[in-house]
């Protein structure tokens, strides 16, 4: 055994030592399950023939890395194929951090969240607003997209700064509630200053389809103005509320298949003072997948409620057309200064986290857009890679949570409510 591991006699003591969330390579061996732990500052191994089923087979190898795993590893990892061992060898590099804390975009100073969402009915608005403003930038990439003002964000055009982001529900209707939104904030005086003492409320956002669960509400400027007279930088309600009130997603075989979506937020807090967070509304076409585990946690349903699993859905058979009623849309919110080509910039680098927990994603039937803004109110510098980085990241934890935060509807059940699915 390589002398940084120790060996750990049952798999429940690996379970507490150990977080799921950091795998990064697999193979198969020969013998009985065996759990290794590492001694301080060591790589982990944990074998497990139990989880060989479901484990992903990689094979990718570098120049004294097997995704991630240090040099001195590698020779470990020689010792174990050697030996026999078997299973499935889950390999967790080397100063990986923690797992991501759970926190809300409101963490980030100045930015305040609202929903309303209609009583007796699956709809609903969320609001962002950024007092003061922030810089604001975006980018879509679905197919079927329903936005507002997002050419007022290109960084080549005049306006700086945004008021709001509205996520809504109504399909093309929901644009609407827009209007609420710029009825709040001139109310009170925030917007772009045109002479005069008027202002002009920069707002922008996206819409998602839920009219088949909606029972005929369609979200319009009271919706806005309510859910803007809501908003508060207190924690933020997740699943069925606000635009995730009727979302769903896995509906690559129709609605009769899907599970419930909705709202989630997360935020990470960097040692500098750095805060980076996201809202989202997910009303996917294709499953969410957990990028901890590579577990679905909500999709496309079998009989039973059994989860199909769109990656081997698409992988086998030729599913009809989504229909054109997907989407998944959300916020990033940061206190670093950025300008508004890197506000853009993170907009896109954000879309990793819905390619990581969502497939299939940026489909001709999804509207899929991430809008970003920056308070600015963190005086540092910082590296808009860095940013981005951790926007994918944040997106990808508040995917995983809508769903998990989700409530069922009739004939639409959520993943809390499948029987043995570990959720």
């Amino acid at each position: 055994m390589h002398p940084g591991w120790t060996a750990v006699p049952t798999h429940s003591q690996c379970q507490d030592n150990f977080t799921k969330r950091h795998v990064v390579f697999t193979f198969r061996a020969f013998e009985a399950p065996l759990c290794v732990a590492p001694r301080a500052n060591s790589s982990a191994i944990h074998l497990s023939s139990r989880l060989a089923s479901r484990a992903p087979r990689r094979s990718r190898c570098s120049r004294g890395l097997i995704h991630g795993l240090p040099s001195g590893g590698i020779m470990a990892f020689k010792s174990l194929i050697a030996a026999g061992m078997i299973a499935v060898a889950f390999v967790v590099a080397r100063g990986l951090p923690a797992p991501l804390q759970v926190g809300a975009i409101t963490d980030v100073p100045g930015i305040r969240v609202g929903h309303y969402t209609y009583a007796g009915a699956a709809t609903g608005c969320t609001v962002v607003i950024a007092d003061g403003g922030a810089v604001g930038g975006a980018d879509v990439r679905g197919g079927a997209p329903g936005t507002v003002e997002t050419d007022l964000l290109d960084p080549v055009n005049t306006v700086q700064r945004v008021d709001a982001v509205f996520l809504s529900g109504g399909s093309a209707f929901g644009l609407a509630a827009r209007d609420g939104v710029v009825r709040y904030l001139e109310e009170r005086g925030q917007g772009y200053p045109v002479g005069g003492g008027l202002v002009v409320p920069i707002v922008t956002g996206a819409i998602i389809f839920d009219l088949r669960l909606a029972g005929g509400v369609r979200p319009g400027p009271d919706c806005g103005y309510e859910a803007a007279s809501g908003a508060s930088s207190e924690a933020v309600r997740e699943g069925n509320a606000g635009a995730g009130a009727g979302a769903t997603v896995g509906k690559l075989r129709g609605m009769a298949s899907a599970m419930k979506g909705g709202t989630g937020t997360a935020s990470i807090t960097h040692p500098s003072g750095l805060v980076v967070g996201a809202v989202v509304v997910v009303n996917a076409a294709g499953d969410v997948i957990d990028p901890a585990t590579g577990r679905v946690i909500a999709g496309v349903r079998g009989d039973g409620d059994m989860l199909l699993d769109a990656r081997r859905l698409l992988r086998g058979e030729v599913p009809p057309p989504a229909p054109l009623g997907n989407t998944t849309i959300g916020v990033i919110a940061t206190n670093a200064r950025l300008t508004k080509a890197q506000a853009t910039k993170v907009a896109q680098m954000a879309h990793d986290g819905l390619a990581r927990a969502i497939y299939p994603v940026h489909t001709p039937s999804d509207g899929d857009a991430v809008f970003a803004l920056a308070t600015g109110t963190l005086e540092d510098g910082f590296d808009v890679g860095q940013v981005g980085a951790l926007a994918a990241e944040v997106m990808a934890e508040a995917i995983v949570r809508a769903v998990r935060a989700a409530e069922s509807l009739p004939s639409i059940p959520a993943a809390r409510d499948l029987q043995g699915s570990g959720n």
